[in-house]
């Protein structure tokens, strides 16, 4: 799919993977792959990232191959699995910078572009990148690998509600095992945007904005703020960026912000989000332009109630458990994202809990739009021991950081119960492993 309109309809926004850092133009490559188990392991000692010969089935991305939805369907282990496709450079991102993104691999991936390592990365919830400019060749045709290996019976890896006997039992599901949310490319300028973080002050009426970046070393930088709510500008400001980020507190002028709190404010009933395009220029050329968005709002606790906005508000939450029988952990569409949030508002809730699982950024997305609150949990390992915490604590600080300044989030799970710290009363490593989670994360 190519996103390359001229113009840039918010409701389209979902369809970007991202969608609070989304560029107009980007490249779908979900869809068929070839695919390959590789239950003994021998494909990176065989150089299977160089070998077509071994892809003899195909699968549909991002469905994970347990599930029907991926043409596949193989609930037994297999522990070690194998991607592979290729793709062309459209001319009109020759000389561009090239972005590859994954939305999520569980759990532990490696990605070969044209046989070249271009990323590792460890952990089956949060997303990661690389920008593969430097290994596209003058061939028209370049090729994507990826391995994914998910060891079943390893209980100190983040797994959440999968299972770890080959059929599930109680309340545990099948596995999601290698790629489960989108992938995707986006051409961009060698100096552009990487990351954007707001954080809403409702007392102050302003907002706290951090723009992250790659520059190029000749760049003399500029970045463009316009803000808009309901078509009125509430600001528009250009600031000189000198290193490889940019921090500005920006007030909001909406000038009526304590007579008509329903139009400013965001909340379940009043979903109002202040749009932004942020727009990085060298020379006043713009090279790079994202669309993001936020919402005022204040979460806090007094004397034992919620408090969203300074004012008491009473939560009606749901347990989400995000798993569809024909996809498992992935959304089976797009629209089936939309429909859960549309689901729990049309059932009276004006929140959910999202259980044992890091939700599609889409899904968000839609909470943040239609209104509905979120616990963001992370999907907790079964047992603690030093592999235990590191993996968790690594992955739960992506996790927070991908999701920080999504509206919707109204409180941080980094643990379930007593999941992955299971002997409190006596152990008090595990206590403080607790405690410590509770500090990084705030």
């Amino acid at each position: 799919m190519h996103r390359d309109d001229t113009h840039f309809v918010v409701e389209d926004r979902v369809l970007h993977p991202n969608p609070q850092l989304a560029r107009l133009r980007w490249i779908d490559l979900t869809g068929v792959w070839s695919f390959a188990n590789d239950d003994e392991d021998r494909g990176r000692s065989e150089g299977w990232q160089g070998r077509p010969d071994v892809f003899v089935r195909s699968i549909t991305v991002p469905f994970p191959p347990e599930s029907p939805a991926s043409g596949i369907g193989d609930t037994g282990f297999h522990p070690v699995i194998w991607y592979r496709r290729t793709f062309e450079v459209a001319p009109q991102d020759a000389g561009k910078q090239l972005i590859l993104h994954f939305g999520a691999v569980d759990y532990r991936a490696r990605v070969w572009v044209n046989e070249v390592l271009v990323a590792e990365h460890e952990g089956g919830q949060t997303p990661f990148s690389a920008d593969i400019s430097d290994v596209l060749h003058m061939e028209a045709e370049h090729t994507i690998v990826v391995r994914a290996e998910d060891a079943p019976a390893d209980l100190s890896q983040p797994r959440g509600k999968q299972d770890w006997q080959e059929h599930p039992h109680a309340i545990w599901y099948h596995r999601a095992t290698g790629i489960w949310q989108p992938v995707w490319l986006e051409p961009v300028s060698a100096s552009h945007i990487t990351a954007i973080r707001w954080t809403p002050n409702v007392e102050d009426e302003r907002v706290d904005v951090t723009v992250s970046l790659i520059r190029r070393n000749n760049s003399s930088l500029s970045l463009r703020l316009r803000l808009t709510l309901h078509d009125r500008v509430l600001a528009d400001d250009i600031y000189f960026v000198e290193g490889t980020g940019l921090r500005r507190a920006i007030a909001l002028d909406t000038g009526a912000l304590f007579t008509d709190r329903d139009r400013i404010l965001w909340s379940p009933e009043h979903p109002n989000l202040i749009e932004a395009t942020v727009s990085l220029t060298d020379r006043g050329e713009v090279v790079d332009e994202v669309q993001s968005y936020f919402g005022l709002r204040s979460i806090g606790i007094s004397q034992g109630r919620v408090l969203l906005n300074d004012r008491p508000y009473y939560l009606r939450f749901a347990l989400e458990q995000g798993y569809w029988p024909e996809s498992h952990l992935a959304a089976p569409s797009l629209e089936a994202l939309r429909h859960e949030v549309e689901l729990a508002k049309e059932l009276g809730f004006n929140g959910l809990r999202v259980h044992q699982k890091v939700e599609d950024p889409r899904f968000l997305y839609w909470c943040d739009r239609l209104g509905l609150l979120i616990w963001g949990e992370m999907a907790n390992a079964y047992v603690f021991s030093p592999a235990a915490a590191r993996r968790l604590t690594c992955e739960w600080m992506e996790v927070v950081v991908r999701d920080f300044s999504h509206p919707c989030i109204a409180a941080w799970v980094p643990l379930n119960e007593s999941w992955g710290a299971p002997n409190l009363l006596h152990d008090v490593a595990q206590r403080h492993f607790v405690q410590s989670l509770y500090h990084l994360t705030k």
